[in-house]
């Protein structure tokens, strides 16, 4: 069988992808070509678990002995250098060359950093990978003195990893809340609220103003008037979609390589999945890029369909999660920009959902935290297309299964 498929990237997508290949006996067409030195593995550890634990590794989706079987050739530690549309073949960077019929790139995104601070400062670090994940280990270690920038997922993830390791850590975030293109303001007032009471000193709305390096090294950051000195600067203000192969390659991309609901780019033979892809979100509000384990594997298998002549349309529900110290944040739906909000308590303090309704009454979104039951009882109702009525799902008593 000719190899005539080539996967660009070492994340969630790229790893479903094979899967669904290998499903249907196809992976010998599949070459996997991963920039990383590690197999395909699980990331939401890496800003939690993976830092308390020396020991821990990076935990492979799939393993080596999988890959063999399903005759997938996997290139490790090599990246893609160009793809050339016209000649149907990719350059990798150990100057050989694959030919293809099909790419899928699940490129995934790269951290956005501090274009005032220069590259190669010792402690300052920024969390994508394993490798990332393996040298902030080590300097959290050795530091005592924690500063983020970024009131993001993955910033408050790692302060409040650090924050369990008895480390004093101060939370910088520019906007005026929490999590303002992920969470209501609600939710948001509540995770800023249970941040602080474990210690964490957030501060809203303040960013940097400059920094002090010295002998390659951040000593401070300056915040107007205040100085903050430091052992080590954690950097979490966010993503980039990895691109640059799409734009060089003459792709359409905008904040992500753009997509239509099959997961084909503006070549019909190159296919976009996973956080580097700007897909339609098929409600009539525009397109967008997700950046979530879920995402990456649903339209994974939705390429998978693409491949095999046996398009659909992506159209599955987005779900999130995050878990905090005390707090698991779980979401499900898109939030509406105008949505009527009604609060659930659970069954302790500090465990309760919002559900999100549309003006016309239709049940759009969730945001649960510490309660499981509600989460997954929402995700089957938005998945059904079904609305349980405001009053009858905001009573305490009555449980959202059994409105399923």
């Amino acid at each position: 069988m000719h190899r005539d498929i080539v996967v660009i990237g070492g994340g969630h997508a790229a790893a479903q992808f094979c899967a669904g290949m290998a499903e249907v006996g196809l992976g010998a067409r599949v070459h996997l070509v991963c920039e990383e030195p590690d197999l395909p593995y699980q990331r939401p550890p890496l800003s939690k678990s993976f830092l308390k634990q020396a020991s821990e590794e990076p935990q492979p989706i799939r393993d080596e002995d999988w890959y063999k079987a399903a005759r997938i050739q996997v290139h490790l530690g090599v990246s893609v250098e160009a793809i050339d549309r016209a000649s149907g073949a990719i350059t990798l960077s150990d100057g050989r060359n694959l030919r293809y019929k099909t790419v899928v790139m699940a490129t995934g995104t790269r951290a956005r950093t501090v274009a005032a601070l220069p590259s190669g400062l010792t402690n300052v670090a920024h969390l994508r990978s394993a490798q990332d994940a393996r040298a902030l280990r080590v300097r959290l270690k050795q530091a005592q003195r924690v500063v983020v920038l970024g009131g993001g997922f993955i910033g408050l993830e790692i302060a409040s990893t650090a924050q369990s390791m008895r480390r004093q850590v101060t939370v910088l975030e520019a906007a005026p809340r929490l999590l303002a293109r992920s969470l209501s303001p609600e939710m948001a007032e509540h995770v800023l609220h249970t941040h602080r009471a474990a210690g964490i000193d957030i501060r809203l709305g303040e960013m940097a103003s400059s920094f002090e390096v010295t002998h390659g090294q951040v000593q401070a950051i300056h915040v107007g008037e205040t100085r903050l000195p430091l052992d080590l600067l954690i950097v979490g203000i966010g993503a980039v979609p990895e691109s640059r192969l799409a734009q060089d390659a003459g792709l359409l991309c905008r904040d992500g390589v753009v997509v239509d609901a099959f997961m084909r780019s503006s070549d019909p033979n190159i296919l976009a999945i996973g956080d580097c892809a700007r897909f339609p979100l098929g409600n009539g509000s525009g397109d967008r890029r997700l950046e979530s384990v879920q995402n990456a594997q649903d339209q994974a298998r939705a390429a998978v369909a693409t491949v095999l002549g046996q398009p659909a349309a992506y159209a599955a529900l987005p779900w999130f999660w995050s878990e905090q110290g005390s707090m698991r944040l779980q979401m499900a739906g898109c939030m509406p920009k105008d949505s009527v909000r009604h609060r659930r308590p659970g069954a302790r303090e500090g465990a309760f959902s919002i559900l999100h309704y549309t003006a016309e009454g239709r049940l759009a979104c969730v945001e649960c935290v510490n309660v499981p039951q509600d989460y997954m009882a929402a995700r089957n109702l938005l998945a059904a297309g079904r609305s349980p009525g405001p009053q009858d799902a905001c009573d305490p008593a009555t449980p959202l299964k059994w409105l399923v």
